[in-house]
């Protein structure tokens, strides 16, 4: 018979389970920040879709599209977090739809 040492055998499985678990604590955080970043970019859609929402309502109630976005706040219950956007509205005629830009700010 001959004799197999046990300790020696073992270092391989240690060095797999520690790389994988490297690889595993890696994608979680990628995973983390990406979808923060998501997070972000629907909060930005989400606004603009809400604001083009409220205009939409007001020309189907008014017959006109709003001329600025304190009459959609004042009249429609629009609520924007200024604190976090920056929005630009631009009515170019009654009739014609508003372009809403938002950006996050910094």
């Amino acid at each position: 018979m001959y004799y197999i040492d046990k300790k020696r055998k073992r270092w391989p499985l240690v060095v797999a389970v520690a790389a994988l678990t490297l690889v595993l604590l890696l994608g979680c955080l990628w995973a983390v920040s990406s979808s923060g970043q998501n997070l972000e970019e629907e909060g930005v859609a989400a606004l603009k879709a809400a604001i083009q929402r409220s205009a939409l309502q007001c020309y189907v109630v008014e017959g006109m599209y709003p001329s600025s976005l304190d009459y959609l706040e004042e009249g429609y219950g629009l609520q924007i977090n200024r604190e976090d956007f920056y929005v630009i509205y631009h009515a170019f005629a009654s009739n014609l739809p508003p372009e809403v830009t938002v950006l996050r700010k910094p």
